[in-house]
């Protein structure tokens, strides 16, 4: 069954109900376009802050940057907001930009087509059904498929074992003996939080992470009046958030050895936390701050001296049934397994298989890599816009920033194919390898390329994750899009003066390019 958009002829299918798709929304309803659905697979909005439900997890950007600039929160509770407060937020933004009737709920988006005869996107869906639209708007994000080590055995085990992203919170960790494997980001959060409860836990670690304190304060009663009742104060407590953020990647993308600062300061923080001299090597890492992802907690040093859990450095080389076996030759029994593993963020778009002109799928398209331009179009692929994309993740500031960037510069395109009766744009291929050339050239100069071996990395040592260069330089340069960067079809001449269409909606389209 084909459903042609039943909500105006210019259809736009937005992948994903999380910040970046509902942003995306919001800005086409505010432009008075309401010709959109909303795929979300699940049944509730909130992408990444939906599904991790682990003990403990929390954003480690400040909340009044890490939230739509446009939809300012007066009412934080902390300076870094818990998973739970982030996804009410965004449930009250649905609420009040009355977001919920444009979503189609449990519907996942199992692949795309592009059909040059009628320059429309055939949006295959889970329930067997297909929505054609002009535009396609990717806001799936890249923290939504899990990573697993690949251990041998792994299938063998016997006891619990499930991924931070698919928490099972009827678990009972009590009296339990757990390994938790992997300390990235998730990992720092949950581990203390079972830690009490296990009667052993194994913390199994592949390289030690930079790990600073984190000042999470709460805030009072009368700092949220304030932000709620004078002029300005919020944005202004915003604005200097974000620069502080900024200021960092000075550091990150231009001069990596005024990170050395840094190292120090973190060495001296765990000199500080952690007494004994095998437990301090073991959690010292041997990499600039900065080339992995720097963590924040005041609670993971600590927990990692309980007399209840070993920190773990050797490689796992089996699992059993019943037990971990190491590279030492040690086997530790355990009940559980824990993967704090992270992500798969270099697959950006799979397992969607989306097939632009010509009949190439994207996946060939990027088998030497995820590319865009500006992370958002691809060649080959008109009219298809990927939000929070190759090379627009970020390792010292608020994604949030990024998307709505883009989702400006998705606009524009937008509001020029309704405007002009246009059929499709799409990005010049020799722009595109420009543009990825520059910006590799760039990441060489980065703190990503220092040595160290991070999820930022594809297997090829190539970063396909990270802006390399201050976030306040992708929004000037995205602020207009630069059409001679495009190739543009247009609607043929006669049809487009007329209003004239196809039986689909479309107006015809010529060869001819501009």
């Amino acid at each position: 069954m084909v459903n042609t958009g039943d909500m105006g002829d210019f259809p736009i299918a937005i992948i994903g109900a999380g910040f970046s798709g509902l942003g995306m929304a919001i800005k086409l309803k505010e432009a008075g376009i309401e010709s959109f659905t909303i795929f979300e697979k699940a049944d509730d909005i909130g992408g990444t802050w939906r599904d991790n439900t682990y003990p403990g997890c929390a954003c480690d950007v400040p909340s009044h940057l890490y939230s739509f600039s446009f939809d300012q929160n007066p009412r934080w509770s902390h300076e870094f907001s818990g998973q739970a407060e982030i996804l009410e937020y965004l449930r009250s933004v649905v609420d009040r930009y009355d977001l919920r009737r444009f979503i189609r709920f449990g519907t996942e988006v199992k692949g795309a087509s592009f059909d040059e005869d009628v320059a429309r996107w055939n949006v295959d869906l889970s329930d067997g059904t297909t929505y054609e639209a002009r535009v396609l708007i990717s806001g799936a994000g890249p923290l939504n498929k899990p990573a697993y080590p690949d251990i041998a055995g792994r299938d063998t085990f016997e006891g619990e074992q499930f991924h931070s992203f698919h928490w099972n919170h009827d678990y009972d960790f009590r009296g339990k003996r757990v390994a938790a494997i992997g300390t990235g980001a998730s990992a720092i959060q949950f581990v203390p939080e079972i830690a009490p409860d296990t009667e052993q836990l194994y913390v199994f670690q592949r390289t030690a992470p930079w790990i600073f304190p984190k000042p999470n304060g709460a805030y009072g009663e009368r700092t949220k009046r304030a932000f709620e009742r004078i002029p300005g104060l919020q944005r202004a407590y915003r604005n200097a958030i974000y620069w502080a953020w900024e200021s960092r990647a000075i550091g990150f993308v231009k001069y990596p050895k005024l990170l050395n600062l840094a190292s120090r300061m973190g060495r001296a923080h765990i000199a500080k936390q952690v007494a004994d001299p095998e437990l301090r090597a073991k959690v010292t890492p041997d990499f600039s701050v900065g080339c992995k992802r720097i963590l924040g907690s005041d609670d993971w040093y600590p927990t990692l001296q309980r007399d209840d859990v070993e920190l773990v450095t050797d490689d796992i080389v089996e699992i059993r049934a019943r037990s971990i076996v190491t590279r030492d030759g040690v086997e530790r029994e355990v009940d559980a397994i824990v993967y704090g593993t992270g992500f798969r963020v270099t697959d950006f778009i799979t397992p969607m298989r989306v097939v632009g002109r010509g009949g190439v799928d994207i996946n060939d398209a990027w088998r030497d890599g995820a590319e865009a331009y500006y992370g958002m179009s691809v060649s080959g692929f008109p009219n298809l816009f990927v939000l929070l994309g190759p090379n627009t993740g970020l390792g010292h500031n608020s994604v949030v920033f990024m998307a709505e960037a883009q989702i400006h510069w998705v606009m524009q395109h937008v509001q020029r194919l309704r405007r002009e009766k246009l059929a499709w744009t799409d990005v010049k291929p020799a722009v595109q390898r420009k543009f990825n050339d520059d910006l590799q050239s760039r990441m060489a100069e980065t703190v990503w390329l220092t040595g160290c071996q991070s999820w930022y990395l594809d297997e090829g040592g190539k970063n396909f994750s990270l802006w390399p260069g201050f976030t306040f330089e992708y929004w000037l340069r995205t602020r207009r899009v630069d059409w001679g960067a495009f190739e543009v079809s247009r609607a043929s001449k006669e049809r487009a003066h007329t209003g004239e269409q196809d039986p689909l909606g479309v107006p015809d389209v010529v060869a001819r390019r501009v």
